[in-house]
Parts: C-alpha cells; structure tokens; sequence
C-alpha cells in the first residue's frame, strides 16, 4: 500500500529515517507545491532498496543516467543507448557499462555522487511539498549505477548543508531536553567534529542548553545536530524531570544523598508511574 503525506508534517528527514529503518524497497516521488523559478509543480522520484538510496532522478522515462553519461563526453547519446540494449535485464546499467569497460570506478562514483547527493541533498530546503511512496514500484537498471547510500547518510549530508532551517522548526528537541543514546557504542556513521562533541554528552542527563554553554555554541546550532543524531536513528530526546520542592524539614540526609545521585537518572518508579499514566490517558 502507498504511503502518501506532507513535508510539512513529515519532515523529508525523517521520512527517510523511517524507510532506511524498515529496508523498504520502493519509489518515492515528492511533488512541489510550487517552484520558485517556473511557478509550476516539479516531481523529483528517489529509488529505494533495503532501505539505501539507489537512484534519483527529475524524469521516469529512465534516460536521466544516459543523458548524464552523455553531458560529460563520456559516451556519445547513440552508443549509450545501443550498449544499454545489450545490458541483461535488471542489471544497474552503471556495472554493465563498467563490466564492458566503458565507465571505470571513479566515474561511477562521481555519476553516483551528481545523480544522488547532489540532488537529493537539495531537497531538504523545500519547505513543504506532496510525497508518496510506492513500495510495489520496480527499480529502474537504466538508472541505476550499481552504488547506493543508506538514506540516513544523505540526510546527514543534506542538513548539514541546510541554511534555513524555518521549516524544521517544529522538529526540533526542546532546549531543555536531553539525548538519549539508542545504539550500542559509537556511531557507525561518519559525524563532524561537532556531532561527535554533542555526541559526548549523550547520556539522558544534560540539557541542551547545557550542552551549549559548555560548548560555546548557540543553542540553535546545537538543536540542529541533536535533530540530525535523532533523524540519523542514534539518539532520541528525553525530557529532563525537574525536582519538586519539598517543605523545609522533610528531606534528611538519606533522601538528599538520594537526591543527588538521581539528577543524573530518571528514576525506574518515576517511568513505571509515567507508563501507567500513558496507558490510563490512552
């Protein structure tokens, strides 16, 4: 069944946290509501395969790869369409080429690199837009250089490069908030220099505000790369509980002491009790 919805509500971010999760194989196209330039609606369609990106492309007539390959004086438009023909059916058109020493590594790579990166990186500065996702879509060979990234890779890659972050306001972890390490370890994935610092300090005890006044950073900044750790599926938010005052002369030493230690852990009772609360209210 297709899954279809609104940037605006389902960020693109985690759109593609949620099909690199599931290994999902499939088409998803994201039509924008308006163009800036033209005024009019503009489709772009990305590949999925076990959850990695393997294609992208503004066209379905399965030619965008060719004209790419083309553009660069690599193949002329003619041979590349008669060698296509002579690939086997469902093979990436990428490793045949490469197979019939047409294309080398490198060059695919860097047809990988423009195909993919470049323009799916683009796409998290839409501010809204229509997207479906087809899992019962065919993957296109045509388009296909026989390279893939896992989605959350390109998500990194696309919000890093990200100026205007307006539309993400919302998605953003509270100041007040904490992360939460969901792996076991350290990131398999290649974090910048200040992804691994805020990385540091996941541990569901320090606030984010915190975490930016010990860093020098604004507070802004450091929002973003806790939203790009969460949507990378190695971090989640956590509320920090503040303590409730007590009366003057209701806290001995004993629960002081007790005190202390659980500002840096929420108490097992105080999420047994909020569970049964969720599940009353639900």
């Amino acid at each position: 069944m297709a899954v279809t919805g609104y940037l605006a509500e389902f960020s693109l971010a985690e759109l593609f946290q949620f099909l690199e999760q599931g290994n999902k194989v499939g088409l998803l196209t994201i039509c924008t509501l308006t163009d800036t330039d033209s005024g009019q609606q503009r489709n772009h369609h990305i590949w999925f395969n076990q959850g990695r990106i393997v294609a992208a492309s503004s066209r379905l007539d399965q030619e965008g790869l060719l004209r790419m390959i083309s553009k660069r004086g690599w193949l002329g438009d003619r041979a590349a369409s008669r060698l296509a023909q002579s690939c086997a059916i469902n093979t990436a058109i990428g490793l045949c080429l490469k197979s019939q020493g047409v294309l080398n590594a490198e060059q695919l790579k860097l047809l990988f690199y423009a195909q993919v990166m470049q323009q799916v990186c683009a796409l998290f500065m839409l501010k809204d837009g229509w997207f479906q996702f087809d899992p019962k879509a065919p993957l296109p060979s045509a388009e296909m250089t026989g390279l893939s990234a896992p989605a959350t890779e390109v998500t990194l890659a696309g919000l890093r490069a990200l100026k205007d972050w307006s539309a993400l306001a919302d998605k953003l972890p509270e100041p007040t908030s904490a992360l939460v390490s969901v792996i076991d370890g350290k990131p398999q994935q290649k974090l910048n220099q200040t992804e691994w610092q805020v990385w540091e300090f996941v541990n569901g005890s320090v606030a984010l505000d915190v975490i930016a006044k010990q860093l020098q950073l604004p507070i802004e900044q450091v929002q973003q790369v806790a939203f790009r750790l969460i949507v990378s599926g190695i971090a989640e938010e956590m509320p920090l509980v503040a303590e409730v005052p007590r009366p003057d002369g209701e806290t001995d030493s004993v629960e002081l002491m007790s005190a202390q230690k659980s500002v840096t852990h929420v108490s097992q009772s105080f999420l047994h009790n909020l569970l049964g609360f969720l599940k009353v209210k639900a």
